[in-house]
């Protein structure tokens, strides 16, 4: 069937992708434009895994302050031109990155990065958490397993749900920018200050107020 101008222009719109690929993506969905999007999508993510080796050495550090000087965030994220670090994408995406650090306060960016005299502690106080549950010893280790990845998922910041979108990681966040932009993107490294930090003190829910103050 023949794709419209205005399908191609609404489709590009939505996913921010060339205007060639959305006509061979409607072309190959029969016009269907969720179904296109999914195609540029999955050709997106795949083409974002090839890019993942590629130098990445501009960027930005990014600064993010939150609650009148509460918590501070610095954030180096880095892509392969200075042309695209000064983009909007790409500026929007390391705010994204940095507001996401200060709300779920991330200790690693990904789960190599966790030491390993750390993982072996979290392991053995997961096994005497199972035992300790009366769990039978033929199946504690498996649910440590479990359990380890729920470890990673929280503390490691590429496994974390997405504080705007929970329903994708900030891995599938990440590549998905690398899908849109075209060139490879690397979150290096960050720091995390929360004033009063060590101290005993009322606790908070960061995430709320982070998510209460992008929706004013």
């Amino acid at each position: 069937m023949a794709v419209s101008a205005a399908a191609v222009k609404e489709l590009r719109e939505k996913t921010g992708a060339g205007m060639l690929d959305c006509k061979k993506a409607l072309d190959e969905s029969n016009g269907d434009i969720e179904k296109a999007s999914e195609i540029l999508r999955e050709k997106g993510l795949a083409a974002a895994a090839k890019k993942s080796g590629r130098i990445a050495t501009e960027g930005l550090v990014e600064s993010y302050i939150h609650g009148a000087g509460r918590i501070g965030v610095l954030v180096e994220v880095n892509c392969e031109t200075d042309f695209v670090a000064k983009t909007d994408n790409f500026r929007e995406f390391v705010r994204d990155v940095a507001m996401q650090i200060a709300a779920a306060n991330p200790l690693f960016v990904r789960r190599e990065e966790v030491p390993g005299e750390a993982l072996e502690k979290e392991r053995e106080i997961l096994k005497a958490q199972a035992l300790n549950e009366g769990k039978p010893a033929h199946i504690v280790e498996k649910m440590v397993d479990g359990r380890i990845g729920k470890y990673y998922e929280e503390n490691c910041l590429l496994e974390q749900s997405f504080i705007k979108d929970p329903d994708k990681t900030i891995q599938t966040l990440l590549n998905e920018k690398i899908a849109t932009i075209g060139e490879n993107i690397s979150i290096r490294r960050f720091v995390r200050f929360e004033l009063g930090e060590g101290l005993e003190k009322k606790q908070e829910n960061f995430a709320e107020e982070v998510m209460s103050q992008v929706n004013l």
